[in-house]
């Protein structure tokens, strides 16, 4: 298993679950838009934005894991 392409993919849904919730405080007190809980969605876009956090972290390990097996194979 790839962990760079697990924590792009975990990128991409952060991404998306920050978007989703942001455009959801967006139409906050639009007519025939559904009620919002700004509440859950502030709390989703904190959890958007340490998933998003977390899969950086992830990249730079597998970066730092890479360059240190390329040092040792180049010894």
């Amino acid at each position: 298993m790839d962990p760079i392409s697990t924590a792009r993919y975990g990128l991409m849904a952060a991404s998306r679950r920050f978007e989703t919730s942001a455009t959801n405080v967006a139409r906050m007190g639009v007519e025939g838009e559904p009620d919002v809980d700004l509440a859950q969605e502030t709390v989703g876009m904190i959890q958007a934005k340490t998933a998003f956090s977390a899969n950086l972290s992830v990249i730079g390990f597998a970066q730092d894991m890479w360059d240190s097996l390329l040092k040792i194979q180049s010894r």
